[in-house]
């Protein structure tokens, strides 16, 4: 069988969620497959990573698609290919499918925020300037697949919702990543339950771990001046991850408790609100303890995790929450927003709190940083959570799906 996969996000250089998931996938399905052919398709040159993948493995062909435009890809250039060298099965990682592909066509969606928490999306576009890519893409809906084009717009929220329902009308199976974002999309497009199947994410487990050797730990913290003791939160720096409200909790815990250090690191790329957070941390003095790492080299993540004395993420909305799991196998005691995808990734492994709550996240690090009892408590059930996750597994059972089709 012939699996082709969009590898376009896959191949970018400076991966979060959705990237990793598709190259580890990628990576793992290289692992355990040599039975099947595949076709990774991506829109730039491939990089050392994924080359190295199509080096090793026979069964694996690198196509690089030119598309002379940043947005749209999939939808222009990935259909363009599918007229002319159809795989048998076509895998799209993130949920935007291309207009033509093979019957037997599965995708994941990982999660519907968009709709939950439509306010942070809302003023951000998609190419507004270039009309007449804007004039192809919707001449193909209206004349070549004779719809209407309804709720194809410019602002993301927009894009995000059409592209959602065309992949959950168009493909014939659906991945989501959590209970909890099937259950959303099933309420909110009203989609057919047996078409959704969940498979959850995982973390490299060869990677990610305790690591008892303290000198290994020091050189990574020593690259990054990170010589003291430092509360970790990652992922990206913008409004839906709820770095603003972290960091007015992190201003009352000092003006509250002015005998606790700890520093606020964050590591991630600067995403929509990045200007709101650095007005924050400006407005509360706290430039001296939030130390903003910016994009971290995967290298470096389990030596940053390890040195931490805790992890929070306050995220108002997730379909899965990757940095959590990778916190949790690194033993690193764990506080996150009290949203029910985290209950089901994190479970009883790590402590909760109110993400619109400014007083309840502040007492909750608080607990975190001063209970070392606690902190042991968490660290050994975090490990036992994260034992049931991992990107082979994830791998495993996403193949299972292609070939069920």
């Amino acid at each position: 069988m012939t699996i082709g996969i969009d590898a376009s996000r896959a191949n970018r250089t400076y991966k979060t969620g959705t990237e990793w998931y598709s190259y580890y996938l990628i990576k793992n399905m290289a692992e355990i497959d040599s039975e099947n052919q595949y076709w990774l398709y991506s829109d730039q040159p491939f990089g050392a990573d994924l080359q190295e993948i199509i080096d090793r493995h026979p069964n694996f062909t690198g196509k690089v698609l030119r598309w002379p435009w940043q947005y749209f890809w999939t939808l222009g250039r990935l259909s363009i290919e599918m007229i002319w060298h159809r795989p048998q099965v076509l895998f799209v990682p993130a949920h935007s499918i291309p207009f033509f592909r093979p019957r037997r066509t599965i995708t994941t969606i990982h999660d519907i925020a968009f709709k939950k928490e439509g306010a942070v999306y809302t003023e951000q576009t998609v190419d507004r300037g270039n009309h007449f890519l804007r004039f192809i893409i919707v001449f193909i809906i209206k004349h070549v697949l004779f719809m209407t084009g309804r709720g194809f717009k410019y602002d993301s929220t927009a894009y995000l919702d059409w592209s959602t329902r065309y992949a959950l009308h168009h493909a014939k199976k659906v991945i989501t990543v959590s209970h909890n974002t099937k259950k959303e999309i099933v309420s909110v497009y009203k989609a057919d339950p047996k078409k959704i199947v969940v498979i959850h994410n995982g973390y490299d487990d060869s990677f990610y771990k305790k690591i008892d050797n303290r000198v290994e730990v020091d050189q990574v913290l020593d690259k990054y001046g990170l010589n003291f003791p430092y509360l970790l939160s990652v992922g990206r720096l913008e409004k839906k991850k709820n770095i603003p409200m972290l960091i007015e909790a992190l201003a009352l815990l000092k003006e509250n408790h002015p005998e606790i250090k700890t520093k606020l690191v964050l590591i991630g790329h600067a995403g929509y609100g990045y200007d709101e957070i650095k007005y924050i941390i400006e407005e509360y003095d706290l430039n001296s303890e939030v130390i903003m790492l910016g994009w971290v080299a995967e290298a470096d993540l389990p030596g940053i995790y390890n040195g931490a004395t805790a992890f929070v993420f306050p995220s108002r909305h997730e379909g899965f929450g990757i940095p959590v799991m990778q916190a949790l196998a690194c033993g690193l005691p764990t506080a996150v927003s009290d949203i029910p995808v985290l209950r089901e990734v994190a479970g009883e492994a790590a402590i909760y709190f109110n993400k619109d709550n400014k007083e309840d996240i502040t007492e909750k690090l608080k607990t975190i940083l001063t209970d070392a009892g606690l902190r042991t408590k968490l660290s050994q059930s975090g490990l036992t959570r994260a034992a049931d996750f991992s990107w082979r597994k994830c791998a495993v059972e996403t193949l299972r799906e292609i070939k069920s089709l």
